[in-house]
């Protein structure tokens, strides 16, 4: 494959990453020759960061890698499409997409269930969500129970702070059992409806 890194002065050239999956295009990022070659040889997606001037491996942080499906260079050789498989959001904020139209602030639970679906398939190395679910059913069951308990416990104190942060933990769990469970919030929604409206 040929690639143009000359026609641009750093020598960096575009590299879009799209999910090879369901096509959508997840980030922008540049990359060097070296940061090709490590991206073809590790089949982790790795860029050159302009920030902190060195290469610069997506996820070696956070653990949301990007695993190498696929690269092709444009007509004009100066540009990269990478198709890959997204382990764990792949934007800063948490989202799937650095494209992404969702209105977090208003929809911050759905938002959360989606995180929550995609840490689940993340290694149990690098997330909570993905340990806790690959100790099965029980266990996260056996979590809820704990945070209940606790959120009971500092209900009969007078510490605003740790009753809303344990009624925080709670929500969370209660929204990792539903996951593990194949439902979501808006099913438990839709039966308060069917209740109310009896």
């Amino acid at each position: 494959m040929k690639v143009d890194f000359e026609k641009y002065p750093d020598q960096l050239v575009p590299a879009i990453v799209q999910d090879h999956q369901t096509q959508k295009v997840l980030m922008l990022g540049f990359m060097n020759p070296e940061a090709l070659h490590q991206t073809e040889s590790t089949g982790k997606v790795t860029f050159y960061s302009r920030s902190k001037k060195r290469l610069w491996t997506k996820g070696e942080e956070s653990g949301n890698f990007l695993e190498l499906r696929s690269i092709a260079a444009d007509c004009d050789h100066d540009t990269l499409l990478i198709k890959a498989h997204p382990v764990g959001p792949v934007c800063h904020t948490g989202a799937d997409t650095c494209w992404s139209e969702r209105n977090h602030s208003e929809d911050f639970l759905q938002y959360l269930e989606d995180i929550i679906d995609l840490r689940r398939q993340a290694s149990p190395d690098t997330s909570y969500v993905a340990k806790l679910f690959s100790k099965g059913i029980n266990k996260v069951a056996q979590k809820v129970g704990e945070e209940a308990v606790e959120l009971v416990i500092e209900a009969k104190d007078n510490n605003d702070a740790l009753f809303l942060n344990e009624a925080a933990d709670l929500l969370f769990h209660y929204l990792l059992l539903l996951n593990a469970k194949g439902f979501s919030l808006q099913d438990v929604v839709e039966i308060l409806k069917d209740r109310h409206s009896k």
